[in-house]
């Protein structure tokens, strides 16, 4: 019988193979031969595209990050009301957010990540552009708070119930839509514009 060839894998193929595993057990979690196996490669072979393991790992965040979310920024640059691009912004990010489970899990790695040099590395080449937009229309619709405080804010407040989702639901009022992406954005939206002293301002 003859054995079929594996398929030569491209970077872009390694990139994608191992943002799943390092979803599923984190950077300490993941080893190079694991990765090897999944992409049915020599340690070898893939020793030729990635230095080592921290440079995988951090291609393959910048990797899904670029592939799931690079296109959030735009919506939050242009001409229109910065509300309008607010709004396209969360509710882009809690549809994608509820839909890409591996991407929301690898992330969440990423945060929990104690290695700080690391983590710098992170903040500068994968989530700064992204966090600067943000940042930039926050000070736009409010100058005088603190627009670091308002962004780690704006994404908190989309990200909090698909990362907590499993206790979410076992928690008193819980109903499914809280589940929802697109009730999530409303809700997000609602309580940024009218904060919590109107009536009915935080509702689903």
């Amino acid at each position: 019988m003859i054995q079929s060839i594996p398929k030569r894998r491209t970077r872009e193929d390694i990139l994608g193979l191992s943002a799943s595993l390092f979803a599923q057990h984190g950077y300490d979690g993941v080893s190079m031969r694991d990765v090897a196996v999944a992409v049915r490669l020599t340690p070898a072979a893939l020793y030729y595209h990635f230095s080592d393991k921290e440079q995988l790992y951090l291609d393959v965040v910048r990797y899904a990050f670029e592939e799931k979310a690079g296109s959030l920024k735009s919506l939050l640059t242009g001409e229109e009301n910065p509300w309008v691009r607010l709004e396209a912004f969360i509710a882009w990010f809690t549809r994608m957010l509820a839909k890409e489970k591996d991407f929301r899990r690898l992330m969440q790695w990423v945060l929990l990540d104690s290695d700080e040099i690391r983590q710098k590395k992170l903040a500068d080449c994968v989530f700064l552009d992204l966090f600067n937009a943000l940042r930039s229309i926050a000070g736009e619709l409010s100058p005088n708070h603190d627009t670091h405080m308002l962004v780690v804010s704006i994404i908190g407040l989309a990200a909090y119930p698909f990362e907590t989702q499993s206790m979410l639901r076992f928690l008193p009022d819980y109903q499914r839509q809280h589940e929802d992406p697109e009730a999530i954005a409303r809700h997000v939206i609602s309580l940024l514009r009218t904060g919590l002293n109107v009536s009915g301002g935080g509702a689903y």
